[in-house]
């Protein structure tokens, strides 16, 4: 089976870096897994990794979409496994890194994805309803998949639950086949206050780089301030900002506020999956000695 590596964790952890580390280290090559990071044009918002950082090290799955369509979990496992497949053929490792924990499971196999497609007429009838009422009819469709849905965040996430309800209302649901992979999962997780730190850092840091000037010039080239909150965090602060609903400190408060959230989400989605090994972000040379073991194990 083909061999890889992935990386988890929270916003602001130190998932790029490692991720460039560890490539550089054993001959690999990084794909991405940032659901916003496929957007071109969306760079100082997501962090998007500079050239100078990647360090020539081969990225993928970064800016392939446009802001204009949804690109969904699906696009993303087909493009990812074909870019597995590539680097695999140059006998390097492909990385993993990324936060989007939902796009890793959909990639690795760990969840399946019927082949549903959207149903526009579906989706601006059930956009009229609340979260809590979207679940509830997810429960008398799809128990299951409803069931699966443990944490608040899941269940208030209307977006998915649209889909699942798609997918439940749909008569084809035939489930993706994923690839099998030899996978090892690595996790970075600073302690708490550190990534906080981190996350206020960062944030002073994309602010001082021009986050809101990238915010007016995506609107300027036509990036809509609905589709703009759509897009979340970042951008859904700096469309209610352009718009003159923040003020600039109300705006630094909420996002930091919001990407704080953000962090504790992805950690507890991550729990579920008992297989990551988590590491302290100052444990870099443990971590380089850990896949250098399943490297040479995995002969």
């Amino acid at each position: 089976m083909q061999k890889v590596l992935v990386i988890v964790g929270p916003t602001a952890s130190g998932k790029s870096a490692l991720a460039v580390a560890l490539a550089k280290k054993f001959n690999g090559e990084v794909v991405s897994a940032d659901s916003r990071q496929v957007y071109r044009g969306l760079d100082i918002g997501t962090g998007k990794i500079t050239r100078r950082e990647m360090r020539g090290v081969p990225h993928h799955l970064l800016d392939v979409a446009s802001t204009t369509r949804k690109f969904s979990a699906g696009d993303f496992a087909e493009r990812a496994r074909a870019a597995i497949q590539t680097i695999s053929k140059r006998h390097k490792l492909p990385v993993i890194a990324g936060g989007t924990g939902f796009y890793i499971d959909a990639l690795i196999g760990r969840i399946s994805l019927p082949e549903v497609k959207a149903d526009p007429a579906l989706r601006v009838r059930l956009q009229k309803k609340t979260a809590a009422q979207l679940y509830v009819m997810l429960k008398q469709r799809d128990p299951k998949r409803a069931r699966a849905m443990r944490t608040p965040s899941e269940r208030n996430n209307k977006v998915r639950l649209i889909r699942a309800l798609e997918i439940a209302t749909s008569k084809k649901v035939a489930a993706q086949q994923a690839p099998a992979y030899e996978t090892l999962w690595l996790g970075i997780k600073p302690s708490q206050r550190e990534l906080e730190r981190r996350i206020r850092m960062r944030l002073t840091t994309r602010i001082r780089q021009g986050l809101i000037a990238e915010g007016r010039r995506l609107h300027a080239h036509g990036l809509s301030y609905k589709r703009m909150e759509e897009l979340g965090l970042e951008y859904r602060s700096l469309s209610r900002l352009l718009q003159n609903k923040l003020s600039k400190k109300a705006f630094e408060e909420e996002l930091f506020r919001d990407i704080r959230r953000y962090a504790k989400k992805q950690l507890a989605y991550w729990k579920r999956n008992r297989g990551i090994r988590w590491y302290a972000p100052e444990r870099k040379p443990r971590i380089m000695r850990h896949v250098a073991a399943w490297l040479k194990s995995a002969k």
